[in-house]
């Protein structure tokens, strides 16, 4: 699909404020509402705009500690991808797992209290992972920048 600036402009302010009225919107995008709601319509048919959500604050919610998980697996055969991404899907403290070119097979991104939960995270979940081989952990010091936001 071809997006033109009027297109970009809705997807950044959807991306700044998702939970903008179609009235706010369209005043910022300089369309008339009824234009701007469909245009809206069209990007979410299209699959542009994939899901409306809350970003909540992890350290509000008690799991402030990010760690990156590095997993290698023992074989890379289509029974030990599928079997090791349906089981690490299951585990509520992993937000992100990747499959990677590289060293490892996967980077996950997991959330904690504190190292002492993580622990806990690694023994009872990570652990038990089907296929792994090897894994390496690092904790993140700080959050320098993140964001939700693709480039339009």
């Amino acid at each position: 699909m071809d997006l033109d600036e009027t297109d970009r402009r809705l997807l950044r302010a959807l991306q700044r404020k998702g939970r903008m009225s179609n009235g706010e919107l369209s005043e910022q995008v300089n369309l008339s509402p009824s234009a701007c709601h469909r245009r809206v319509q069209r990007l979410e048919k299209e699959g542009l705009i994939r899901d409306y959500v809350a970003l909540l604050n992890a350290r509000k919610l008690g799991v402030p500690t990010t760690v990156f998980v590095e997993i290698t697996l023992q074989g890379q055969t289509d029974e030990v991808l599928d079997s090791f991404e349906k089981a690490v899907s299951r585990i509520p403290d992993v937000l992100e797992c990747h499959l990677m070119a590289g060293t490892a097979d996967y980077l996950l991104k997991v959330v904690a209290e504190d190292t002492d939960d993580f622990a806990r995270i690694h023994r009872k979940h990570l652990a038990r992972l089907p296929g792994v081989a090897q894994m390496q952990s690092s904790f993140a010091l700080r959050t320098v920048f993140k964001t939700t936001a693709l480039p339009v």
